[in-house]
C-alpha cells in the first residue's frame, strides 16, 4: 500500500460583501470612538481638559450670575467710583461706580451668545456652500457655473481684512447685538467654505464614494450619507477655534464703540472704559475683564485643538507625557549594565 500523502489544506476564498454587491453601499470612514474613550483621552491630556473646564465655568457663571447675590452690573453708584479691590468689591469699581466683579460674571451672557450664534450660522452656510462647490468642482453647465460664482464671491470677501469688514458691516446694519452676529458670521463664512470644500475634494475621490456614484447615488445622497459625516470633524474643530475669534471680534467692536452699548456688561466695552485709568494707577477696571477674555479664548482654543487631535487616529493613540515617563522608568537599563 502506497504511502498516504496528506491532502493540502483547502483555503476558502472570502466572498465579497453581499450588501456591497446588491444593496446600498454603507458609508465608510474613520470612527471617532465612544464617549468613555474621549473622556480617557482628555484625562491623559491635561491642557485639553483645562480648556473644557474654563469654558464650562465661564458659561455657568454667565447663566447663574443673575441668581447670585451680586451688585447690579448696570446701576452705577458715583460715590464708589474707582475703588480698589476689597471684600465688598472683589475686583474694584470702574470710573462710573459699577462693580467690576459683577460685570465680569455677567459679560459671558452677551459675549458667548454672540460668538456661538455667529459661529453656528456661519458654519452652516459656509459648510453647505463648501460642500456644494466641492462636489460640483469641474462640473459642466449650471452646476459648474454656480460653484465658480460662489468661489469668486468668497475671494472678494477674503480680500478685505476681517476686522475692517466686520466694522463696515456693523456701521451699515446699525449698532446692536443682531448686527454684530450678522457681521461676524459673514466674515467667517469663507473660512468654513474653503475648509469644507477641501475636505469634499479629498473625500469625493475615495473608493466608497465612487462606488456609490456608480451605483446611481445622487448628489444629495452622496453628501448626506458618505461625504459630510467624514468631513465634519475638521469643521467642528474650526468652529471651536472660530468661537474664540468671534469673542475677540465682538470685544474689539465694543472696544471701538461699534458693539454692545454701555452699560450692558461686555468685556470689550469694560476694557475700553478702564484702559485710560491705567496711566493714573487704577489698573483693575481693564485688567480683570482682559484676563477673563484671555482665559475664555484660551479655553476655546484648547477645545478646538482637542477635537483636532481626537479626529486624528495617530495623535489620539500617541501616549501622554506621563505614560512616556512610566514606560522609560520601567524599561530603563539597570545600573552597571551596558
Amino acid at each position: 500500500m502506497s504511502d498516504m500523502v496528506p491532502e493540502p489544506a483547502v483555503y476558502r476564498q472570502v466572498e465579497p460583501n453581499v450588501e456591497a454587491r446588491g444593496g446600498p453601499i454603507p458609508a465608510a470612514g474613520p470612527t471617532l470612538g465612544t464617549t468613555r474613550e474621549f473622556l480617557n483621552f482628555l484625562g491623559s491630556r491635561k491642557s485639553f481638559a483645562a480648556g473644557y473646564i474654563i469654558v464650562i465655568l465661564t458659561a455657568l457663571n454667565g447663566l447663574i450670575a443673575p441668581l447670585m447675590p451680586l451688585h447690579s452690573p448696570v446701576d452705577a453708584d458715583a460715590t464708589v467710583y474707582l475703588l480698589a479691590p476689597s471684600w465688598t468689591h472683589p475686583m474694584g469699581t470702574d470710573a462710573a461706580g459699577l462693580d467690576i466683579f459683577s460685570r465680569v460674571l455677567h459679560a459671558p451672557r452677551i459675549d458667548l451668545f454672540i460668538a456661538l450664534v455667529s459661529t453656528l450660522w456661519a458654519a452652516a452656510v459656509g459648510g453647505s456652500l463648501g460642500a456644494v462647490t466641492g462636489l460640483w468642482h469641474r462640473k459642466r453647465r449650471i452646476k459648474g457655473m454656480a460653484a465658480l460664482l460662489i468661489l469668486r464671491i468668497t475671494d472678494v470677501l477674503q480680500a478685505f481684512p476681517v476686522f475692517a469688514l466686520a466694522l463696515v458691516l456693523v456701521a451699515v446694519l446699525g449698532q446692536g447685538v443682531s448686527s454684530i452676529v450678522v457681521a461676524i458670521g459673514v466674515v467667517n463664512i469663507p473660512i468654513y467654505l474653503r475648509l469644507m470644500r477641501g475636505e469634499v475634494l479629498n473625500i469625493r475621490n475615495k473608493g466608497y464614494v465612487e462606488a456609490a456614484h456608480i451605483a446611481g447615488a445622487g448628489d444629495f445622497y452622496l453628501l448626506s450619507r458618505h461625504i459630510a459625516p467624514n468631513a465634519v470633524a475638521p469643521l467642528l474643530a474650526q468652529m471651536t477655534i472660530n468661537t474664540g475669534v468671534a469673542v475677540l471680534l465682538a470685544a474689539g467692536l465694543s472696544f471701538l464703540g461699534a458693539g454692545v452699548r454701555a452699560p450692558t456688561p461686555e468685556w470689550g466695552s469694560m476694557i475700553a472704559m478702564g484702559f485710560q485709568n491705567i496711566v493714573t494707577g487704577q489698573w483693575w477696571p481693564s485688567i480683570f475683564p482682559g484676563l477673563a477674555l484671555a482665559l475664555t479664548v484660551f479655553g476655546l482654543g484648547r477645545i478646538g485643538a482637542s477635537i483636532q487631535a481626537w479626529s486624528n487616529p495617530r495623535e489620539r493613540l500617541r501616549p501622554s507625557r506621563r505614560r512616556w515617563k512610566a514606560f522609560l522608568a520601567t524599561h530603563a537599563p539597570a545600573e552597571g549594565t551596558s
